[in-house]
């Protein structure tokens, strides 16, 4: 459903842009040039406003060294250009490129498996990387899309199971869970839903995942946002209802430039192995070749 949603706002987008362009370029190219511009670009002006809030918010947390401006421009430069790759190509047009591996042409039975679960206004498709590694390594995966997109997240655990009910089955071993942002929350509510979750996996891997809540959670917001919430009633009995070893299972990635999940140790769990990662942005995360690296080591 996403994917269709955002195709339609791209084809949107670019017949305004075409419109806007052929209307005022015989008057003023500069002013078609510029409209297009605004048109195509328009997410810009509000990533560098989760930046300045990101920064801001941060100079009060001496917990992990403050980014430098530089840091800060080049984090959000490189955003820039990841942002519309990711959203306008692979998650609206490619989600599907590479589906689920559980078996087939390479026998993937002894060799442990992945789970992917993303997350806020995402799908499968931010984990393209992944997948391809994966092939090359001949390992067997399932990558999720959790629905409704807007939905809580208490509505997604169901679709976690089914996924690592599959890879188990595939490969008799437990998998590895690999998370992004939202989708961190949603394998913690997936631990909590039944007992005996804790050892039907091997590990989690979370990166920019709002563990303690982030400053962009808002309240008169869709449901999984507003759980996301600093100080929220859902994150705090998420935390009651959790044994006190289960941190030990989590590694957390997380990034002093991070302009979504702010202040930035929010991304990190007592007891869990914590990594920083910094100058690297929300989505841009997810494709630090580090990250990929030391998690999918873990196999």
């Amino acid at each position: 459903m996403l994917a269709r949603q955002l195709q339609i706002a791209i084809v949107f987008s670019l017949a305004a842009a075409i419109a806007w362009f052929f209307y005022f370029q015989p008057r003023s190219l500069s002013l078609a040039v510029a409209g297009v511009l605004i048109i195509l670009f328009n997410f810009v002006p509000i990533l560098g406003l989760q930046f300045l809030a990101a920064r801001q918010l941060n100079k009060k947390e001496s917990a992990t060294p403050l980014a430098t401006r530089s840091q800060t421009l080049r984090a959000l430069w490189i955003e820039v250009i990841t942002v519309p790759k990711v959203f306008t190509w692979h998650i609206a047009f490619r989600s599907n490129q590479i589906p689920d591996k559980l078996n087939g042409v390479f026998d993937v039975r002894g060799r442990r498996g992945v789970v992917f679960v993303h997350g806020f206004i995402c799908n499968r498709g931010i984990w393209t990387p992944w997948l391809k590694r994966l092939l090359a390594q001949q390992r067997a995966f399932s990558a999720v899309d959790l629905e409704p997109v807007l939905g809580s997240i208490d509505s997604y655990p169901q679709i976690i199971e089914e996924a690592v009910q599959k890879v188990t089955q595939a490969t008799g071993l437990p998998p590895l869970i690999v998370c992004h942002s939202m989708g961190g929350l949603a394998t913690r509510a997936w631990l909590r839903a039944a007992p005996g979750n804790d050892a039907r996996v091997h590990h989690v891997v979370t990166i920019g995942t709002p563990h303690h809540g982030t400053w962009i959670g808002l309240d008169n917001v869709p449901a999984n946002m507003k759980q996301m919430k600093i100080g929220s009633d859902w994150l705090a009995q998420l935390a009651r209802d959790e044994p006190p070893m289960r941190n030990e299972l989590f590694t957390c990635y997380y990034s002093n430039c991070d302009n979504i999940v702010f202040p930035t140790m929010t991304a990190t769990l007592d007891g869990a192995d914590n990594r920083a990662v910094h100058g690297d942005a929300h989505v841009v995360m997810v494709f630090n070749q580090r990250v990929m690296n030391e998690s999918l080591a873990k196999l």
